[in-house]
């Protein structure tokens, strides 16, 4: 049964940095991609960023380019969000899932991290 544990969340002043966690079981990270996802209040769920099976390629919404960074321990099944210089507009619930493009466990969304950014 695939479970995906989002975890790092919590309340930050705007220029401040968050790392998110997504531990995964029930499948084994290292033969796909992963990404993360976020939902704000009223908007639909949004790809933030995207990496590789290997690791060695990655790539990110506009809106996050140069400030978040993805990474992933294969050894672990983990992938990480390293967050920097949030804005308030980052603000929303972040979930992880399989896949480059699109969710590979569309019904097996975890309970997401949220994170507030606000002064």
């Amino acid at each position: 049964q695939v479970q995906l544990v989002e975890s790092g969340g919590g309340l930050v002043q705007p220029g401040g940095s968050l790392r998110l966690s997504c531990a995964a079981s029930g499948f084994t990270i290292s033969s796909q991609p992963m990404s993360w996802y976020r939902q704000a209040p009223g908007k639909e769920r949004e790809l933030v960023a995207a990496i590789s099976s290997a690791g060695l390629v990655t790539k990110y919404a506009d809106s996050v380019k140069g400030r978040f960074t993805v990474s992933r321990d294969n050894a672990k099944n983990t992938v990480y969000l390293q967050m920097n210089s949030l804005k308030p507009e980052d603000t929303a619930v972040y979930y992880c899932n399989a896949g480059y493009t699109y969710p590979k466990y569309s019904d097996s969304w975890g309970q997401g991290t949220q994170v507030t950014v606000s002064s």
